[in-house]
């Protein structure tokens, strides 16, 4: 039976009950690694339009050759930066031509041609532009990568998850096929981003026609009061000490599927969680800066970098326990097909 189309522009609307995906009992349970793969800057700085350095190729071989060991194709989404670089663009397109990984687009509109608009919080968010801008920028990436790659990606993630009311349409005309924007139960609003609260954890059909898939970033609500967590988010999202104490205390606390900030007890739980709800694909993330002592707040030092991979280590563990195995985009696409 085909399911009824269902048209929307703007990434960050809910979908209706019609618009959900179930990838079916052959799919499994499974997972997917997804790589925000970008320049390096200072995260407590102003954006700044020169900050482009790409310097951590061998960084990501070693992060590279640790998820190929442990068999798991990561989804790099890679930014202007990254795949114009001389060392780290053709690296990616080694890794995809080797079927070892998977390739997509990500943008940081500060970074990202043509540079026309001013550089700001609010213009950060790719989605916030005027849409000839944001078409164009998206544009240049996409045939930038198809360059490199040698053929032009499917899947996008909008940096900082910047997507707006035009971004489905955009994706759409220019052939992509997958959209991860989507950071359910999260809320940009203060710097002027989207809300994603109200958005679902599910696979989801979006954009005109119905023609993306939407894979949002698995998070999740746990402790006594998770099957409130809609009710609870609004003091989730504000922080402060109801915030702190909530998840300290474990009566509330949101989780994302990340090594960033999230420790493999809160990642484990969270898993189990998720399964416990009925996700049958979870998608986890980090930012490819993160492999490189120093270059993210999550690894400041060798022994952070030897505490991200015993994370990994623990939780891919994990996984395979409870049967969930990974995932690479073509199997994902091939599911989602019509």
């Amino acid at each position: 039976m085909t399911m009824p189309l269902y048209d929307q522009d703007d990434l960050r609307a809910a979908p209706p009950p019609e618009a959900f995906m179930a990838f079916g009992h052959s799919f499994g349970r499974r997972f997917l690694l997804t790589v925000d793969t970008e320049e390096e800057f200072d995260w407590d700085a102003p954006f700044n339009r020169d900050s482009q350095a790409v310097t951590i190729a061998s960084a990501m071989k070693a992060g590279q050759a640790f998820f190929a060991q442990a068999a798991v194709p990561p989804l790099y989404l890679a930014d202007y930066p990254v795949i114009d670089n001389p060392a780290t663009g053709p690296m990616l397109a080694q890794w995809v031509a080797e079927g070892s990984a998977d390739v997509g687009a990500h943008c940081h509109p500060w970074v990202n041609p043509p540079h026309e608009e001013e550089v700001s919080t609010a213009n950060s968010f790719a989605g916030n532009l005027p849409e000839p801008l944001e078409r164009r920028k998206l544009t240049a990436l996409r045939d930038r990568m198809a360059q490199v790659i040698g053929h032009a990606p499917k899947v996008f993630r909008a940096g900082r998850y910047g997507v707006g009311p035009n971004t489905g349409r955009i994706l759409r005309d220019l052939g992509f096929q997958l959209d991860t924007s989507v950071r359910s139960g999260f809320d940009y609003r203060a710097e002027r981003g989207p809300d994603f609260r109200g958005l679902p954890l599910k696979p989801y059909r979006t954009g005109p026609d119905g023609d993306l898939v939407e894979l949002p970033l698995s998070t999740a609500f746990t402790g006594p009061l998770g099957a409130w967590s809609k009710a609870m988010r609004p003091v989730m999202e504000r922080g402060g000490l109801t915030a702190s104490t909530l998840a300290r205390t474990g009566v509330c606390q949101r989780i994302p599927l990340t090594p960033e900030g999230v420790t493999s007890a809160e990642a484990v739980r969270a898993i189990d969680h998720l399964l416990a709800e009925g996700m049958d694909l979870l998608v986890f993330s980090f930012h490819s800066p993160t492999l490189s002592p120093g270059k993210t707040p999550y690894v400041r030092s060798d022994a952070d970098l030897q505490k991200f991979y015993r994370w990994w280590d623990s939780i891919l563990d994990h996984l395979a326990r409870r049967n969930v195995t990974s995932v690479g985009v073509e199997e994902i696409l091939a599911a989602c097909s019509r």
